[in-house]
């Protein structure tokens, strides 16, 4: 199975319009659409950085 991925914006009346899609005319597909959430592209990529880590018993084997 062939994927594409592609982004797009619906129209003011809410139509979704995808052009020069790598598929034959007539061929079927399968369509998933996923809404984009706002959230994750304003949430730090790096949520870890700066801050201290303490390790408790640095030398002791893992259980």
């Amino acid at each position: 199975m062939k994927a594409h991925r592609t982004e797009t914006k619906l129209t003011k009346n809410g139509t979704l319009i995808l052009e020069d899609l790598p598929f034959q005319a007539s061929e079927a597909v399968e369509i998933l659409i996923l809404e984009r959430s706002s959230q994750a592209s304003d949430s730090n990529p790096y949520p870890l950085q700066g801050k201290v880590i303490h390790y408790n018993e640095p030398i002791e084997p893992v259980p």
